[in-house]
């Protein structure tokens, strides 16, 4: 995946890069990826690098020379790197005061800001003076290395250790572990400060492998990151790579239908008991939980109360279908997508009747979204599509829109060109049980019953 797609840029963005473990790296990548794509891009420090860095630039001019010259270079060159003077070895940028003119007076489409510093270290904790973000960033991008795992918390390894320690008291010449990154980059005076409440933000864990233990801890990683609400997504990869961009966690939540009054059943058919003393909703909860689902959102109806007791064990949030006697499933669907809160990207809908849902299965289609596959992603089993489906929020107005006679398959079937399929190896994602004959086969098919 290629950073402009993983960090949404477009014509308009003000990024700055803070952290460690790949800032100048990843600035320079990014400038010269957005110049392929034929945007214009200046590019900046509001601290300083090393005068060596000034080579891996297409083209670069002290920023006093004039809107009219810096325009005719990004004409030519379209990445350009601007600073205010050289002092010895090192390149030191613009105040955060020229932005708003640059903006202005400079006709480019992307400014890049490289907002801290960090002497080659992997990961960081600002000093008081740092970052130096502009008031009008709309992205910020949070860096850190994988390669500082297992290495010592220490002036070798980390910039400013000492704040680190003192915060969280991991111990000085401790061995880094992944929990420590997260809440590192989490830490709203650590990872996130200067960050203006109105940008956007989503971190890079750099230097990421294809496959491997180093991947999966990656993605642990990037899970305890995103406990914070305030950061959007996390990118994991290697910006030194031609396609960069692995993937892109974000927050994936979970609506699970369970209004429905189980007519065809003859009991609610959500409380019956499925496995281990746990009824088949409460399997569900469970399943979404080994899937690592964290914001899960039950949507109520029939017998709300039991519903709702249950969902409260469970630690997860209801939301109450007011049709739910005469709405058919999309206004439960409905229900869940509106109570669902902002920060979250996606959602799987989940069918509240389907036991044998599998935490692989949900595993598998929250990473085909995560690796770009498409921004609809269905398990499809001997060609027939199943559940649970994910649909990224872009979607949801479209399915909000929707008639009371109409069915998500609708948006579905409108947008066939981003939708993906993962082939699985269960048919569980075309089966409910939604009768007493289909109750009774399902609990044979899953080993419960002879």
């Amino acid at each position: 995946m290629k950073l402009q797609k993983a960090f949404d840029i477009v014509p308009g963005s003000v990024v700055a890069l803070i952290g460690a473990g790949g800032k100048t790296s990843s600035l320079i990548a990014l400038g010269h990826e957005l110049a392929g794509a034929g945007l214009r891009v200046l590019a900046t420090t509001t601290t300083r690098i090393g005068v060596e860095q000034l080579d891996l630039m297409p083209y670069a001019t002290p920023v006093d020379r004039g809107s009219s010259h810096l325009s005719l270079a990004l004409g030519e060159n379209r990445f350009v790197f601007l600073y205010n003077d050289i002092r010895g070895s090192k390149v030191h940028g613009i105040s955060p005061a020229d932005v708003p003119r640059l903006l202005d007076s400079v006709d480019s489409d992307v400014l890049l800001i490289e907002a801290d510093g960090a002497r080659g270290k992997g990961l960081k904790a600002p000093k008081s003076h740092e970052p130096v973000i502009p008031a009008e960033t709309t992205l910020v991008i949070p860096i850190a290395s994988l390669s500082v795992l297992g290495q010592p918390l220490d002036d070798e390894h980390v910039y400013n250790a000492a704040a680190i320690d003192e915060r969280y008291g991991f111990g000085l010449g401790n061995r880094i572990k992944s929990p420590w990154v997260a809440q590192i980059m989490r830490d709203e005076e650590l990872g996130l400060r200067g960050v203006p409440e109105k940008s956007r933000v989503i971190a890079l864990l750099n230097q990421v492998p294809n496959s491997g233990y180093l991947r999966g801890r990656a993605r642990l990683i990037a899970q305890f990151i995103l406990r914070s609400q305030r950061i959007q997504a996390v990118a994991l990869g290697s910006v030194r790579g031609a396609d960069p961009i692995l993937e892109v966690q974000r927050h994936v939540g979970a609506v699970v239908l369970a209004a429905g009054k189980s007519s065809r059943m003859g009991q609610f058919k959500l409380l019956l008991p499925w496995a281990n003393g746990r009824s088949i909703l409460e399997h569900i909860l469970d399943q979404l939980a080994l899937a690592k689902v964290w914001e899960v959102m039950v949507v109520t109806g029939h017998r709300s109360g039991d519903v709702t007791r249950l969902a409260v064990q469970a630690g997860v949030q209801t939301a109450h279908n007011a049709e739910y006697a005469t709405g058919e499933m999309l206004s439960s669907l409905k229900a869940g997508l509106r109570a669902l809160p902002p920060h979250v990207s996606a959602a799987l809908v989940v069918l509240g009747d389907q036991p044998r849902i599998q935490p692989k299965v949900i595993a598998q289609v929250m990473t085909a979204y995560s690796e770009g596959a498409g921004e609809i992603i269905a398990p499809s089993y001997q060609m027939r599509r199943g559940h649970p489906i994910l649909i990224d929020r872009k979607y949801w107005p479209e399915i909000l829109a929707l008639p009371n006679d109409g069915a998500p398959r609708d948006v579905i079937e409108r947008h066939k060109d981003k939708v993906a399929y993962v082939t699985v190896d269960t048919d569980s994602v075309l089966r409910d049980v939604d009768t007493p004959e289909a109750y009774r086969e399902e609990r044979r098919l899953a080993g419960l019953d002879p």
